[in-house]
């Protein structure tokens, strides 16, 4: 049912895109598919699976394997990306929604509070981000990535030793009760799964906070200078609908912060990472970690999910409930940025959506290998060593695509200095 609701969605929106009026030659002759493009699509499969199992959209993967294989321009890969990262979170999504876990007292492993506390305050950074994006000089933005994405990619790999190393140590003090153990947590596990209670105000109020920065991105305009209304760049309506973004996310973050409950109660039960044993960090890490990942996700031109995802472990989040958390912030922005490519009359609206549907399935495959591996051989450490597989990549990557641009800059004459941001 949820398949069949999908594709007619999908369908309607073929159907709706403006530029399919427009588009006269056939699409295979536009993009010219050809070997290189099917490469990336496996590449992107395998990617996209990697990517999900550990809650990172995959963007720093998509964009340089379509820009340097498939030989894609950057706007192109960029509005692929976004279907994409849509795909592969909307599968993680709907997994995770009905799944609970008995090792936190059989609640759902996406902590909708911390989603709350982060979203507006990380949409709200992607757009300074872009803005960051349009002043700095490209040489500025590779270094600053690829010095970011080494310490993230390290802190994360130190993670993953030190959290194999404690389960290690746990599986050999429990390797006598292990039969009585697993009978307790299938009991719970069916016990629970019957209790599953999906938080409706909550997700109403994601779905009011992705509306009102969705609404504002749609009138001011992308990165590209698309828009739904005539906006003159850098004008007083322009600088006004960006002003805007400010209180509306001071007043979403206030909103939930104020609330009585716990923004963390599913922290790792060991001093994992930096976080002091039995300390409940201040509510306001959350909206602060998803500020600082918003602006670098807008600096690089990626999501957030890959450098939210980092930054939730190092503050205490469990791997599980990170992967689960992450991958549900990311589907509200990145279907944002599908919505918008489509709506200003996105070109081969067909290719993407196959190329979405493609990492649909993907993340689904990750998702249950990984899931299966940690079933057998308990570690959950796993996801962390996923994380870092694809961290590292996208810095590699990444930081090529940035040096091939830089270079291209260079011989081409154009001004290597900050830039004004119209």
């Amino acid at each position: 049912m949820r398949t069949s609701t999908l594709t007619c969605l999908i369908l309607t929106f073929i159907a709706l895109n403006p530029s399919n009026a427009k588009q006269t030659q056939p699409i295979s002759d536009i993009l010219n598919i050809d070997d290189h493009l099917v490469l990336a699509g496996v590449l992107c499969f395998i990617a996209s699976s990697i990517s999900n199992a550990g809650g990172i959209g995959g963007g720093g993967l998509f964009i340089p394997t379509l820009t340097i294989i498939a030989g894609l321009d950057l706007k192109t890969a960029s509005s692929f990306s976004a279907f994409m990262v849509t795909g592969g979170s909307l599968a993680n999504v709907m997994y995770n929604m009905c799944t609970t876990s008995p090792k936190f007292g059989g609640k759902s492993l996406i902590d909708y509070n911390i989603a709350l506390s982060s979203e507006p305050c990380m949409l709200l950074g992607v757009s300074v981000g872009v803005i960051c994006n349009l002043v700095f000089p490209e040489w500025l933005i590779t270094v600053l990535f690829a010095l970011f994405l080494a310490w993230s990619t390290t802190k994360t790999c130190k993670s993953g030793i030190l959290l194999w190393k404690i389960e290690s140590e746990d599986m050999m003090r429990e390797n006598g009760h292990e039969e009585l153990e697993n009978g307790l947590l299938e009991n719970v596990t069916s016990e629970e799964n019957s209790k599953l209670k999906i938080p409706w105000l909550k997700l109403w109020v994601l779905l009011l906070i992705w509306l009102s920065f969705f609404s504002i991105n749609l009138l001011h305009g992308n990165k590209y200078g698309q828009s739904i209304i005539p906006m003159e760049p850098c004008g007083v309506g322009y600088w006004f609908l960006s002003s805007v973004q400010v209180p509306l996310a001071v007043v979403f973050t206030t909103w939930v912060v104020i609330r009585k409950e716990s923004l963390q109660d599913q922290t790792l039960e060991h001093e994992v990472l930096d976080l002091t044993r039995n300390r409940e960090p201040n509510k306001l890490v959350f909206p602060l970690v998803a500020l600082l990942a918003g602006i670098l996700g807008g600096v690089f031109g990626i999501g957030g999910g890959m450098l939210i995802n980092p930054l939730l472990l190092h503050v205490g989040i469990a791997p599980e409930v990170t992967a689960a958390t992450c991958s549900f912030m990311v589907f509200f922005s990145s279907t944002m940025s599908s919505f918008q490519y489509m709506l200003l009359g996105m070109e081969h609206i067909q290719i993407a959506i196959i190329f979405g549907m493609m990492c649909f399935v993907a993340s689904l495959v990750g998702l249950l290998v990984v899931k299966r591996a940690i079933k057998k051989y308990g570690r959950t450490s796993l996801i962390v060593f996923s994380v870092s597989i694809v961290m590292s990549l996208s810095t590699v990557l990444m930081t090529t695509f940035g040096a091939i641009k830089v270079l291209r800059d260079y011989k081409s004459g154009r001004s290597m200095g900050f830039k004004l941001p119209c």
